[in-house]
């Protein structure tokens, strides 16, 4: 399957492991990956905060790029990135006066004929039985999936079925082993980013995630967000200054668990950059071993 990639900003620096994971998968998965080409920052949460315009023109510019290159799907892993995508495509195609301004504005044609894809709307397409089979081994971790705000909300611009309670990832991870567990702080807020400037609420509320995480028995945080595995992963201190204790829970992008039931290396999965030790791989080896199940 041929698709068009807008990684974005975060998957070339704070979240670098999110696409470098998602490279790696791919040739397994069947996926070609086409980037955008002289794509631009979607605006994320400031540009839309200061000038309506901008916001606009912003992702409708990366949106009209991926036209000129004949792309009919493109692929959006950040959810932050999906978001803005999303909602100025479904903003100019309610106002053709408001299209026609900024396509005059960014100087491109914009058509809005590109459909935008999540990083799970793509795995569910691409992650068959027959392409699970070829997998060597299992991803058999209890896992707690966390979608955090921006990945079914808002409805109208996403079209999630189930808001408050989704169940998409929990499927796809069900495919290579792993037992999700029922929770439900799946699409609570971890503090977005007030990681800068309140770094104590994030503490307090992504504390939370994690404590209801470790209760239910998880032995990890699966997310499809840079910025949720961020507040998660990088602020492991604040949160436990809020919390009162130490947490050692690991935070993994889904296409990382992916990876390891690939049985990919580490460093091919970006999981040495993640600030709280990921061990699940040796856990996992292990587990094989003492079975007799170990290739």
């Amino acid at each position: 399957m041929k698709v068009g990639l807008y990684h974005g900003c975060s998957l070339e620096a704070s979240s670098r492991e999110y696409l470098e994971s998602l490279r790696a998968i791919a040739p397994a998965l069947k996926l070609e990956l086409e980037e955008v080409q002289n794509w631009n920052c979607c605006g994320a949460s400031s540009a839309h905060a200061m000038d309506h315009i901008l916001a606009l023109s912003l992702p409708a510019e990366t949106l009209a790029q991926a036209e000129q290159q004949s792309m009919k799907e493109v692929l959006v892993p950040c959810a932050a990135c999906y978001g803005r995508l999303a909602a100025t495509k479904a903003e100019l195609a309610e106002n053709q006066t408001l299209k026609q301004q900024i396509s005059e504005r960014i100087e491109m044609p914009y058509a809005g004929s590109t459909e935008i894809l999540t990083i799970l709307d793509i795995l569910d397409k691409v992650l068959t039985a027959d392409v699970v089979k070829s997998f060597p081994q299992k991803f058999s971790h209890k896992v707690v999936c966390y979608y955090g705000c921006l990945l079914v909300r808002p409805p109208k611009i996403t079209k999630a079925q189930r808001v408050e309670d989704p169940l998409m990832m929990e499927d796809i991870l069900k495919r290579i082993g792993a037992q999700p567990l029922d929770w439900g702080m799946k699409t609570e807020c971890c503090g977005a980013s007030f990681s800068i400037t309140r770094t104590d609420l994030v503490g307090m509320m992504s504390g939370k995630i994690i404590e209801d995480a470790i209760l239910r028995g998880a032995e990890a945080i699966i997310v499809a967000c840079p910025m949720c595995q961020s507040n998660l992963d990088m602020r492991r201190q604040a949160i436990e200054k809020a919390m009162g204790k130490r947490y050692s829970i690991p935070v993994l992008f889904i296409t990382q668990a992916i990876g390891l039931a690939l049985g990919l290396d580490s460093s091919a999965l970006g999981l040495k950059r993640h600030f709280v030790p990921v061990s699940l791989l040796e856990n996992q080896e292990a587990k094989a071993v003492a079975t007799g199940k170990s290739s």
